[in-house]
């Protein structure tokens, strides 16, 4: 496989998988790379898809930033760098698809960024993650960001200034990902919880994921204030109608959207 091979984009039913595909440069996130990955996540965002899977290839999930384009670079091409990363991040965020992460191996530094910033994450049980800037010459600033906000502070401190590997239980206790399986059970486990958090309405999922991260670092009150007004206003969808009028009635939902 070329090292250049953009990612793998295949669509079966409604979920939309896509697949790092640079096994032999460790699926590093190069400038040409997370460009790919951005227009990628941003192509199933337009479809009907309720689904995306984010996937790799090869031994590593992802080894996080090329370090070809940072070392000896400008200091406006590194920030535009990490802007790129982080603008794929926060789409991963924004885009009306639940995102997943299928984590077969060890994905380090803007790698396990990725994974934190995907909404659900399952892994198989050879996974591991690490920050490895902390025990290096560049601490993984941006990375931390991500991977803060699933594992709270302590445990982040610990993986960003240790730099060491934890395994995909420990990733587990400490709130990185979802589940944890036996490889051979990787794929059944990611489309078991695809299945079973795509039910429902999807407008109404997709406005629920965008305001369940507008509200989640907010201060408890303004988060309250942000959440009564979201609620109130997709209680008015037809999502929300049908599902109420279906318990009401006692008969299977239909959903339409």
């Amino acid at each position: 496989m070329s090292q250049l091979a953009a990612p793998r984009v295949e669509r079966h039913d409604d979920v939309v998988t896509v697949t790092m595909s640079r096994p032999s440069k460790r699926n590093a996130l190069s400038r040409e790379h997370l460009t790919q990955l951005l227009a990628a996540v941003q192509d199933v965002a337009g479809t009907d898809a309720s689904a995306l899977v984010l996937a790799a290839e090869g031994p590593v999930f992802s080894a996080g930033h090329d370090f070809a384009d940072v070392a000896g670079a400008p200091l406006a091409d590194v920030r535009s760098l990490l802007a790129l990363c982080t603008e794929l991040m926060q789409t991963l965020h924004e885009v009306p698809q639940v995102v997943v992460a299928r984590v077969h191996a060890l994905a380090t530094a803007a790698g396990a960024q990725l994974v934190a910033s995907c909404d659900l994450a399952v892994a198989a049980e050879s996974a591991g993650f690490a920050a490895p800037g902390g025990k290096g010459g560049w601490f993984c600033h941006t990375p931390m960001v991500a991977i803060a906000r699933n594992v709270g502070r302590k445990r982040a401190m610990e993986l960003a200034l240790t730099g060491d590997v934890i395994d995909a239980r420990t990733a587990l206790d400490w709130g990185l990902i979802n589940r944890v399986v036996p490889d051979a059970e990787l794929d059944d486990a990611v489309a078991d919880l695809v299945h079973r958090a795509t039910r429902g309405s999807r407008a109404s999922k997709a406005w629920g994921k965008q305001a369940m991260y507008a509200q989640l670092d907010r201060p408890e009150a303004d988060a309250y204030a942000q959440a009564v007004v979201t609620m109130a206003a997709a209680s008015q969808l037809d999502g929300a109608r049908e599902g109420m009028a279906a318990f009401l009635g006692k008969r299977p939902a239909v959903w339409t959207d």
